[in-house]
Order: C-alpha cells, then structure tokens, then sequence
C-alpha cells in the first residue's frame, strides 16, 4: 500500500480514538483502489462485501425506483467513511446504489472486519455507528425544520465545494424537492441578491 495511503488512513483512525493494535488490523486488511467517474461499487439488492475509506474524490448513494427514478442518499468525499449498517446490522443485501461520481481513491476493508468488531462490541465500532448516528440526526432536523429555499442555503453554505461537483437533480433529489422547484428557488435567490429587500 502506498505510504500516503498509509498515513492518511492511520491517521483518521487515530482521530477517531484507536489503539495502535486496532489500525494494523486495518492496514493488514486494506486494498486501495483508483477508480474512474461513474464506477458502480455496490448495486441495489446486492450484498455487501466491503466498506470503504474515500481517500480522494466523491461518491454516491442513492435509491432507484422501479419507474427509473432516483432518490439521493448521501454524498461521501475527501476523508469519508462508507459503512452500509442496515445491511451490516441486518445481514441483508443493499437498499441502495453505491457509485463513483468523479475519479475517486479509495481503501477497500473487508465487511467481515466490522462484523468481527460487532460482535466484539469493539469501541471503533462503536465510535463510527455514533458518528453515522449524529450525522442521521442532524439531516433528520435539516429536512424537516428548514424549508427548501432554507436547506439550499444551509447546503451551498456547509458544502460549498459540493455545489458544482453535483447535477440539479442529484441536489434537487437530497434537498427533498423537484429539479423544477430547485431551479425556481436559484432563479429567487439571484432576484433577491440583486433586488435586496430593504
């Protein structure tokens, strides 16, 4: 494994609290990989065999309905974690998509580890499900306190580098809204920038 590599992995993992007996039973186990834009890495319905650290680069997961359309999950980037826990928990193949969205590096971990760790009620474990945990709650009360005009501010201004990394629709599908209503709250949004209400 290359040393960046190496290094950029021990040290989130460190960050998170673990021991030094823990990180080289990560780094026994870890595969890097270098993939292209649109690179499927787990399809809806398929079971899930690796979790994933993004080193570089930004992933999607999203539902797809059987009338071909799409619901965002989540974005993951630089320095992400990717954990399916329902399908860990539940031992149950993937409710969503897993894709690439640009060229992306990442370290494959085997799902087998982070079973191994459950059972063990090991305190990594523990740490990245509170951390999953938290970030839940926190789009909980994003979607349901704050209106869509509200979420695309709050968004463009907590994930800036985000914003042009994704298509509307793609934006439009995680604020919880239509692509024709996004585009009609940034047509707003302009208007009031350059007619500011006094």
């Amino acid at each position: 494994m290359p040393s960046n590599t190496h290094t950029e992995l021990t040290a989130f993992l460190a960050q998170l609290g673990a021991d030094a007996a823990t990180i080289n039973d990560v780094i026994a186990v870890a595969e890097p990989l270098d993939l292209p834009t649109r690179h499927i890495l787990l399809h809806q319905g398929q079971t899930q065999t690796h979790c994933y650290f993004l080193l570089n680069g930004l992933c999607h997961a999203c539902y797809l309905t059987e009338q071909g359309k799409q619901f965002s999950k989540e974005f993951y980037w630089d320095q992400d974690v990717i954990i399916g826990f329902e399908s860990l928990i539940n031992d149950a193949p993937s409710a969503y998509l897993l894709e690439t969205l640009s060229a992306s590096q990442l370290i494959m971990l085997p799902i087998a580890l982070f079973q191994q760790w459950r059972q063990q009620q090991h305190p990594l474990y523990q740490t990245l499900l509170e951390r999953q945990l938290l970030h839940k709650e926190h789009k909980e009360r994003f979607m349901l306190m704050h209106t869509p005009k509200q979420r695309l501010q709050l968004f463009s201004e907590h994930f800036p580098e985000l914003v042009g990394r994704i298509t509307d629709y793609q934006l439009a599908s995680y604020l919880g809204i239509t692509s024709i209503s996004l585009s009609r709250i940034k047509k707003r949004l302009i208007s009031d920038e350059i007619n500011p209400k006094n």
